[in-house]
């Protein structure tokens, strides 16, 4: 609801860019923190997820870039990050590929830094959902018969029981009525946070924290774009590409739930 945090001497420092930095911060932190729990290299996870950052950055602006061609001034424009506009599986996809690149290069147990990176990346998500809202991106569809355009967060007696109305400024239309999809996945990922940590106390093995986040954000972004109304369906198939990523995670995470399980029941390593 307030793009712009501060301007200092002309400079104007976004609400966005600090939240999303704050998650950054708060996942490195988490994630030196469960890497010594699991007796890894913290010096080595400090690398990769650097590593994972940066090219998470790169493949969030390209996945935008490719579904939003027509809103770029020409190539070059792809690199042009500092205008706004990335895509989250974009970034997933790139700090996934990233960390892998990384774990390989140090000889380190994949599935141990997976399930350390898991609730960093979902509280670092949550956090930066809050950027959103304060950016009005990743906006949700226009919330039929609401009974007020004023600006602001109100209250309705149907799901999700409450909405937004963004200001001029906003990247989101300005005195609609709005879906608060931004805040609906803020609570979710802060929820998935929360049963990832105590999932991670109680892990019977290495992988099951990060097939678990994979089920569940899967599952609640394929319900929330149905919500987004920033992201239109395929023509003739009715669910938007995030959905299908969706359900590749989804399909994904039950594939490697089974694998964990077949491997814990075998009694060898899963690293």
């Amino acid at each position: 609801m307030y793009p712009e945090l501060i301007e200092i001497f002309g400079l104007r420092i976004s609400t966005y860019g600090v939240l999303v930095a704050l998650g950054i911060l708060t996942a490195y932190f988490l994630t030196l923190r469960l890497s010594r729990s699991e007796g890894l290299d913290t010096r080595k996870m400090d690398n990769i997820f650097m590593v994972a950052v940066l090219s998470g950055i790169v493949g969030a602006r390209i996945a935008f870039a490719v579904e939003n061609w027509e809103q770029l001034d020409g190539f070059l424009d792809i690199f042009a990050i500092w205008k706004g506009g990335v895509s989250f599986y974009g970034g997933f996809i790139g700090g996934l590929l990233g960390a892998i690149v990384g774990v390989r290069l140090y000889r380190l147990p994949v599935w141990k830094v997976a399930d350390v990176a898991a609730p960093s990346l979902a509280i670092a998500h949550a956090i930066g959902r809050l950027g959103c809202t304060a950016a009005g991106c990743c906006y949700g569809k226009p919330v039929p018969d609401a009974p007020s355009t004023s600006v602001g967060i109100h209250f309705m007696d149907k799901f999700p029981y409450f909405y937004v109305v963004f200001p001029q400024g906003a990247t989101a239309p300005h005195g609609v009525p709005l879906y608060p999809t931004q805040l609906m996945e803020f609570f979710g990922n802060l929820l998935i946070f929360g049963i990832l940590m105590l999932m991670y106390k109680r892990k019977r093995a290495d992988g099951e924290v990060f097939a678990l986040y994979l089920l569940l954000y899967g599952a609640e972004r394929f319900f929330l774009e149905f919500y987004r109304g920033v992201t239109p369906p395929i023509p003739g198939l009715g669910l938007t590409w995030n959905q299908l990523v969706s359900l590749a995670l989804l399909l994904g995470s039950i594939s490697l739930f089974f694998v964990l399980r077949k491997s814990l029941v075998g009694g060898y390593d899963t690293d």
